[in-house]
């Protein structure tokens, strides 16, 4: 028996719309969804290898007890029920002794989060974090300053824009299909790219312009376009005037960060960067200067993204075609949103235990910082912290310092991970379930925001065919042990989303048809001179920030020069391959023969005063001697002097993931002693602010 079924690709954070085909209960091909014109049949290696995954007989089978000590790799067998009761009985006894505040989870963020945010909250814990610290949280911090909401208000019209500008956001390796090729037509139609990293990524080997910058000078460069836009004139007046405070603060602190000053911190010549200032102006407002995705790299990189915000208002490209679009949602279109389950659950009084929101009042209080949760869990203050569920997240590989970390970690009562992979977390967790991979799971209904708003469906292809379950079981389950199961009252999938559905006049039958439904048949668009809507005290866009200056923090901050290496030590930089989606399908059968491990980018005079030629082994040491490791060397031209690179998420340890185990480097096990250095106004750990020796093996 055939089928096809609309599902949303999940093998990796960008949700690709995808129509799988099933034959005999087998999956047996999966494609863009021909439903979705961005799609339209096309598909990266990651969501190709979403069939590897599935029948890949090394993820987890079944629940797992720890046996051994922690990270011992010493594990039982056991059933759900067996593994769930234990849970419960841990948890119960956490809050019986600690109170509810006791236990927290984290994720990866993402639209299917109600059903676990829902569990803890019914528990009655503030605690809920996600993977953001390392991501973009300076980003999303650095737009509340300045609109008074997060980074999630705003797409990025590529479609009509005339010149997009990108700070090491790496858009043709990230793999957001549609966007790939969205990019690539504007290209074609005589668009620009200006591109500006510390190496040429993939994105550079298309770029109309590539600025290797000097690594943690992103700041210093937008400095030096600001300084030249207002000294000459060329921002968008009427829109300025019209939408912006703050302007005179900006050319008195502009002022000294000439072109000239700029280029001699950041390598890129003054002429340069006024020609593209001239560049730019003439294309706007279709302009985009993208304010970054993965913005955890630098101590002022909050700094450096609320800068990209700036030159996009002052080019005026806020709701205009090709620039930034105000995301509308299903009330923008006259109707009304899903129904979430975590409304019906009462708030916790509990202020969260990493201070986001009350001690550290500049922070969000959603979903917190990791690093400031690992300091509570260690220092037991505000209070202690004794269960932890990590749900589809990997700290141990994503955050500095593992060895750090599980320090933290060893002051739990119980750990548990929660995840279709074995993860580094998961293999140091008490208990280990098997979540179902996304063709094996249903997931909660969720809402796609942009000009055209839409509900999207996650939908099984077939039945799990290992003991793995489906999420909402997952929670469902441990909610009814709990005595909280009163709040998750669905017998199944299904009637959750009757539940979310209800009054939305979209039904299950009209979700199915194509794995979406559109809420409207003309994008919406507001008038960008009478009805932009800024969530700021005043209303307007604040270039100083009410919201900053009342936490104490500058909204301009004055700039400082990062320290050059030492002679035979570099900075540390990582990202990604579009083979690989962060340190998850490393043990992937299709992917892991693509991309095995990873090398070392070194530039090629460096690599020659250290004697080092192509594909040689070399070493390199953590700055304090703790961690060392060999990898094969990738000499170039295209990654600057003072900058080597790996691809993050190799040299994993997990012995069970036979083709990922001791495969490449970690860069993270260099990072020693970043955990608690992180943006003091953003959040973001610097990931980046890491240095390493490298020498001939």
């Amino acid at each position: 028996m055939k089928k096809e079924v609309f599902n949303i690709c999940g093998m990796c954070t960008v949700r690709c719309s995808i129509k799988v085909d099933v034959e005999d209960g087998m999956v047996k091909w999966i494609e863009g969804s021909p439903s979705d014109p961005g799609m339209a049949g096309r598909l990266c290696a990651k969501g190709s290898a979403g069939i590897a995954m599935l029948y890949d007989y090394e993820r987890p089978q079944h629940p797992l007890i720890r046996e051994g000590a922690r990270g011992e790799g010493k594990w039982r067998k056991a059933t759900w029920d067996e593994a769930l009761d234990f849970i419960a009985d841990k948890l119960k006894a956490i809050i019986e002794k600690h109170g509810a505040r006791a236990v927290a989870l984290s994720d990866r963020g993402g639209p299917f989060r109600d059903l676990h945010r829902s569990f803890l909250r019914a528990l009655g814990s503030p605690n809920y974090l996600n993977h953001d610290a390392t991501c973009a949280r300076n980003t999303q911090h650095a737009s509340i300053s300045l609109f008074g909401s997060g980074r999630k208000t705003f797409n990025y019209d590529y479609s009509r824009c005339k010149h997009v500008v990108l700070y090491g956001r790496n858009v043709l390796e990230s793999m957001r299909v549609k966007n790939a090729n969205i990019i690539m037509d504007l290209l074609e139609r005589g668009g620009k790219i200006t591109y500006i990293d510390v190496r040429a990524a993939g994105t550079a080997m298309k770029a109309t312009r590539f600025w290797m910058i000097r690594p943690g000078t992103d700041y210093a460069l937008n400095l030096g376009i600001i300084h030249t836009i207002l000294k000459d004139k060329l921002y968008d007046k009427k829109f300025v005037d019209t939408w912006v405070s703050g302007l005179r603060e900006l050319e008195d602190f502009v002022s000294p960060y000439t072109p000239e000053w700029a280029s001699q911190e950041t390598g890129i010549p003054a002429s340069e960067i006024i020609e593209f200032t001239r560049e730019i102006a003439e294309a706007a407002p279709a302009v985009i200067f993208h304010p970054g995705w993965l913005t955890a790299r630098y101590k002022d990189s909050f700094y450096a993204s609320r800068t990209a915000y700036i030159l996009n208002v002052l080019m005026g490209s806020l709701e205009a075609p090709g620039g930034l679009i105000f995301q509308k949602g299903p009330g923008d279109a006259g109707g009304k949103g899903l129904n979430a389950l975590l409304d019906t659950i009462p708030k916790p009084e509990d202020k969260r235990v990493d201070g986001c929101g009350w001690k550290h009042k500049q922070f969000e209080a959603g979903p917190g910082l990791m690093q400031l949760f690992y300091k509570a869990l260690l220092d037991e203050d505000p209070y202690p912290v004794k269960g932890y569920i990590v749900f589809r997240h990997d700290p141990l590989l994503s955050l500095p310092d593992p060895e750090v970390q599980k320090k933290a970690l060893d002051k739990l009562d119980l750990l548990v991970a929660i995840d279709a992979n074995y993860s580094e977390t998961a293999w140091y967790a008490d208990v280990l379930l098997p979540s179902a991979t996304y063709l094996e799971k249903s997931s909660v209904l969720c809402t796609g925001k942009g000009l055209k708003p839409s509900f999207r469906m996650r939908e099984k292809t077939i039945d799990p065919h290992t003991n793995a379950k489906a999420d909402w079981w997952i929670f469902k389950s441990l909610a009814e042990r709990m005595g909280v199961g009163e709040y998750f009252k669905f017998d199944d999938v299904e009637d959750f989303w009757k539940f979310q559905l209800e009054g939305t006049g979209v039904s299950v039958e009209d979700m199915k048809k194509k794995g979406m439904v559109s809420l409207t048949d003309k994008p919406i668009w507001w008038d960008r001179m009478k009805d932009l809507k800024f969530k700021t005290p005043s209303g307007k866009i604040e270039l100083v920030s009410s919201h900053l200056e009342a936490c104490g923090l500058e909204s301009f901050k004055p700039y400082k020069s990062p320290a050059k290496p030492k002679e035979g030590t570099f900075r540390l930089a990582f990202g990604r391959s579009p083979v690989h989606t962060h340190g998850s399908t490393m043990n992937n059968p299709y992917l892991h023969e693509i991309m095995p491990e990873n090398t070392l980018w070194i530039n090629t005079g460096e690599a020659g005063k250290l004697d080092i030629k192509n594909k040689d082994q070399v070493r390199v040491t953590a700055a304090d001697g703790s961690h060392s490791g060999t990898i094969q060397a990738m000499v170039t031209d295209l990654i600057h002097p003072e900058t080597v690179f790996m691809v993050h998420g190799f040299g994993r340890k997990i012995p069970w993931q036979t083709r990922g185990y001791n495969r490449g480097l970690a860069d993270y096990r260099f990072e020693t002693g970043l955990l608690d250095v992180y943006d003091e106004a953003g959040g973001g750990i610097a990931l980046m602010e890491c240095t390493v020796s490298v020498e001939p093996e």
